[in-house]
């Protein structure tokens, strides 16, 4: 439990990077810079920079989650609506998914390839195929639902809804 280097995603200022999540089969760690509407990409062997990701002018990437069998990353863009899909393997958005308004938490389910989003201002969670990159459902939980966490082995989601002072469980 020691602090052993500190990375600025983009450099002295930095920008106050937000989500961050870690790829372990790769060795690679993504943060996203809500203030440059960025995806810093870290190598976890040297911990530095070795590429940055724009998702969009603008975009206000909060969290990020990665499915580390398939290497693709998914960022939520809360101005937007959205989540970036990125490939691992060539460090670029690949797909832009329409999803609720002001979208916050995201979570990944590697074993179903399922990828799970909170919509703060919808009260609700937003249920994605990595396989096709759409939504498949969309499902209400309490008021302002912020985190979601999902147990891959049970294939059971947690979402934190922030404004009812509730924790959702979804089975899906």
């Amino acid at each position: 439990n020691t602090v052993v280097t500190t990375v600025s995603p983009l450099g002295p200022p930095s920008n106050e990077p937000f989500g961050a999540a870690a790829n372990p089969l790769t060795n690679t760690v993504y943060v996203a810079n809500p203030d440059f509407g960025t995806v810093s990409v870290i190598s976890g062997r040297t911990n530095t920079v070795v590429a940055t990701i724009p998702t969009g002018s603008n975009s206000d990437p909060f969290e990020v989650a990665v499915n580390p069998l398939t290497n693709t990353i998914y960022v939520t863009n809360s101005v937007f609506g959205t989540v970036s899909v990125i490939s691992g393997r060539t460090n670029t958005v690949v797909a832009t998914i329409p999803v609720g308004h002001d979208p916050l938490g995201v979570a990944v389910n590697p074993l179903t390839n399922t990828i799970y989003v909170t919509n703060v201002v919808d009260g609700a969670v937003s249920v994605i195929s990595g396989r096709t990159n759409t939504v498949m459902a969309t499902v209400q939980v309490g008021l302002f639902p912020r985190g979601v966490a999902v147990n891959p082995l049970t294939n059971t989601v947690y979402v934190a809804n922030n404004g009812s002072s509730t924790v959702s469980v979804l089975t899906p």
